[in-house]
């Protein structure tokens, strides 16, 4: 076959043109439907994990899981020993217990001593008007007494007066000055006015017994007037002490939840299914709260998170279903769903320079586009095969 023949030229002209429009046509359908369906292999398999760590301390008594290991929702995880907390819950509800039993010996005395109550401020009254009255009796008893002297002073007197009378008198009835009459009056005056001066005197005695009397009853109305006041007293002590009781009910309750939610603590369930990994410890280690002793992956729910190029970002929004791939069987495929798009990645260009961008003076021909980060939910994963981390490749239906 002869290549120079010129009647093939235009066939061979015409075949590479063909060759070269479909290659075009190719390369634009390609383009398309990438801008239309964007795909990347810049994708890893998510999934939530949580990290147990004790909330209370003891000894591992049961470490029921391995490493790797599936388990269900429910399942035991580990035990710390229960003992101490069984003790503070024990402790705590003897003091509740307790406390409940002053509350009702409180709540007794206080019943029985309601009526107490009352006649110790009614005796406190009563008191209080009898210590008035015993003072008026003092006070009237004193001014009697101020009556008997003065009345003593008076009859006195008139005794001393009547006395010297008579003394100057007898002596002139030898004389015959006076006349027997006369000093047998004198003589009936000195022993009247005698008599009476021994009667005042007693009278003041008897004024100074009544007022001693009525000091003493005084006295003894004060004492009573203060015994119903301690009375008085000690029944609103007892309600008193009802209230401070009453307020430690809150601490006591609060301290007993805290023992059963601590006791509760010393075993811990899982709350989901979910895998085992990252297990660092053993049955007899002391754990900590705080410190983790496994990780337990969600097997819940699965998801990819897919690095697009901010070119294709136009096409991609919640909702869109997405075909998704795992590297260790590629050729199977899982329907995804777009669940949102990053709106942040963290720049190139994070030196500043007093406070502004420090750009250098290079000119870039290439522009290379930034990846952000698009969050979708697988709707059929498989939790035997899916593995946090896993490569994926995603396509944008």
């Amino acid at each position: 076959m002869n290549n120079n023949n010129p009647r093939l030229k235009p066939t061979y002209l015409l075949v590479w043109l063909s060759v070269l429009v479909i290659a075009i046509a190719t390369v634009v359908a390609v383009l398309l439907h990438l801008d239309r369906q964007p795909r990347t292999d810049d994708a890893s398999v998510r999934a939530n994990y949580v990290q147990f760590a004790p909330e209370v301390s003891g000894r591992l008594v049961t470490l029921a899981v391995k490493d790797n290991a599936f388990v269900h929702k429910g399942d035991l995880l580990f035990a710390i020993d229960p003992r101490q907390y069984e003790y503070a819950l024990q402790q705590a509800l003897a003091d509740q217990s307790l406390l409940e039993a002053q509350i009702k010996d409180a709540r007794r005395r206080i019943a029985a001593e309601s009526s107490a109550v009352e006649a110790a401020r009614a005796g406190l009254n009563g008191s209080e008007t009898q210590t008035k009255v015993s003072e008026s009796s003092v006070e009237a008893a004193l001014a009697a007494v101020e009556r008997a002297k003065a009345a003593v002073q008076s009859a006195e007197a008139q005794k001393e007066l009547a006395a010297s009378n008579l003394r100057r008198i007898e002596p002139l009835l030898a004389k015959q000055y006076v006349t027997p009459e006369q000093v047998d009056e004198a003589r009936t005056k000195a022993r009247i006015t005698a008599r009476s001066y021994e009667e005042a005197q007693s009278a003041l005695l008897q004024a100074e017994a009544n007022a001693s009397q009525a000091r003493f009853a005084h006295e003894e109305s004060k004492i009573s007037v203060t015994a119903s006041e301690a009375r008085l007293h000690q029944s609103v002590h007892a309600v008193e002490i009802l209230d401070t009781l009453l307020a430690q009910r809150p601490a006591k309750t609060a301290k007993v939840s805290d023992a059963r939610l601590n006791l509760e603590r010393c075993s811990v369930k899982s709350p989901f299914d979910g895998y085992v990994t990252n297990l660092n410890i053993s049955e007899g280690e002391y754990a900590k709260p705080g410190v983790p002793i496994f990780t337990l992956i969600d097997n819940r729910t699965w998801y990819v998170v897919s690095n697009y190029r901010e070119s294709e970002l136009k096409t991609i929004r919640p909702g869109k279903h997405v075909d998704v791939y795992v590297m260790s069987q590629p050729s199977r495929r899982f329907d995804g769903i777009v669940e949102s798009l990053g709106f942040g990645v963290a720049p190139d260009d994070t030196r500043l320079s007093n406070g502004l961008p420090d750009i250098e003076h290079t000119l870039n021909w290439v522009h290379i586009a930034a990846r952000f980060p698009v969050r979708i939910r697988v709707l059929n994963p498989d939790p035997a095969l899916f593995r946090i981390g896993e490569t994926a490749t995603t396509i944008v239906r």
